[in-house]
């Protein structure tokens, strides 16, 4: 599914625990996702999906849903 694969990359680039609250995930609100740990996210989820992410849409990366949102219409990934 991809919505786990999409998990599993905010996982892997900003060490998450399995339990985190997908929801409500920001940047700047857990401790990994600084500007490091952004570029390390961005990188997963353009290796996940396999797909390059627009500029404008890496500097409008700032949650989990903001990423489900962006995926499905930009890049037609299905989650």
């Amino acid at each position: 599914m991809s919505e786990t694969r999409l998990q599993q990359a905010f996982q892997t680039a900003l060490e998450l625990p399995a339990d985190t609250e997908w929801s409500s995930l920001a940047y700047a609100q857990h401790e990994h996702w600084d500007s490091l740990g952004h570029m390390a996210l961005v990188a997963e989820i353009e290796e996940a999906f396999e797909i390059m992410l627009e500029t404008d849409d890496v500097i409008g990366l700032s949650s989990y849903p903001v990423a489900v949102e962006m995926l499905k219409t930009r890049y037609d990934v299905a989650l």
